[in-house]
């Protein structure tokens, strides 16, 4: 199959997933538990006045002709206004999301490159006093949660040097040293969360290549080791290097939401918890869509990506 092929292939089936997915999250934010009416006006509130609201808000209207209006406002960008305060969430999706990005993007550059430089590192010598050192601090941090990496980073960074701020709020008139400053804790518990996994499949999939015989007859015929690690065995590892890479920056989606919950960051996923605690609906649907959303299209460019590291794949035996 030719990669435009594959490329049609993966992106259709991501449609469907989505759709899959959107049907989940619209049902299943139906069926929480209280009555979106009760929770604008309050337990107070008198039946008559309740049955105004539901009728304003649509909820009176068959279960899954909401769920068409729903889907086809949020394909076309319309994603309503918060029940609790009136405000456009889609403006408000726009300025969260920025930050989330940012947060998310200075992750990867920090957890990417020190995830393969490690996992190379491990490599060099299997067995060897470097490889059993990051082979321990990986498995250590496979075991930590996230949220117990965030509050041990507070706890002695914050609380106990007074160094950086355990609040990671942003202000207009911060500058790029006051950024830094407050995404140091975010990021770090950010990269501890998804940095063992990638160390361990750049070790696994570089020694995988070493062990074939293209690999063993340079080494007889005397490449040096540091010219046969990054010329040789690390290009011809990237395919499932990417992959879970890929699928760890994905996982970040998850991370964020819990990491910016705990510092106070107000991205998408302190947005989405707000929107749980105030039960307002709309938030909840349209942050999980954008989450599931990106998660999928992550996953779509690990399989292209995967794809052009080894063309091999292309083709059916």
């Amino acid at each position: 199959m030719s990669l435009l092929e594959i490329l049609a292939r993966r992106l259709l089936l991501g449609a469907g997933t989505l759709l899959f997915v959107s049907a989940l999250v619209f049902f299943g934010t139906e069926i929480l538990p209280g009555d979106v009416a009760y929770a604008i006006l309050g337990q107070g509130a008198t039946p008559e006045l309740v049955e105004q609201v539901r009728d304003r808000l649509g909820l009176n209207e068959p279960l899954h002709l909401r769920y068409w209006i729903w889907l086809t406002n949020f394909l076309a960008g319309d994603f309503g206004s918060s029940l609790a305060n009136g405000a456009d969430i889609g403006t408000e999706v726009s300025r969260r999301a920025s930050n989330t990005f940012i947060l998310a993007s200075c992750t990867a550059l920090v957890a990417v490159p020190l995830a393969i430089t490690l996992g190379l590192l491990a490599s060099i010598k299997p067995g060897g006093r470097l490889d059993r050192s990051i082979t321990s601090v990986s498995l250590a941090l496979i075991s930590f949660p996230d949220f117990m990496v965030a509050v041990i980073l507070v706890t002695i960074f914050a609380v106990k040097l007074h160094w950086l701020p355990a609040i990671a709020s942003i202000r207009p008139s911060y500058d790029v040293f006051d950024w830094i400053r407050i995404l140091i804790l975010p990021v770090t518990a950010l990269t501890f969360t998804i940095l063992a996994h990638m160390v361990r499949m750049t070790r696994s999939a570089v020694l995988n290549v070493l062990s074939s015989p293209a690999i063993e007859m340079a080494i007889l015929k005397g490449v040096p080791r540091r010219r046969l690690m990054v010329r040789h065995a690390l290009p011809n590892a990237l395919g499932p290097i990417i992959n879970v890479v890929a699928l760890n920056l994905a996982y970040l989606i998850s991370g964020v939401v819990i990491i910016e919950t705990l510092f106070n960051f107000p991205g998408l996923g302190r947005y989405m918890v707000e929107g749980v605690t105030n039960r307002d609906v709309p938030i909840v649907q349209t942050c999980a869509m954008i989450f599931c959303t990106f998660y999928v299209l992550l996953n779509i460019l690990a399989d292209i990506l995967s794809i052009m590291a080894n063309p091999r794949v292309r083709y059916k035996k």
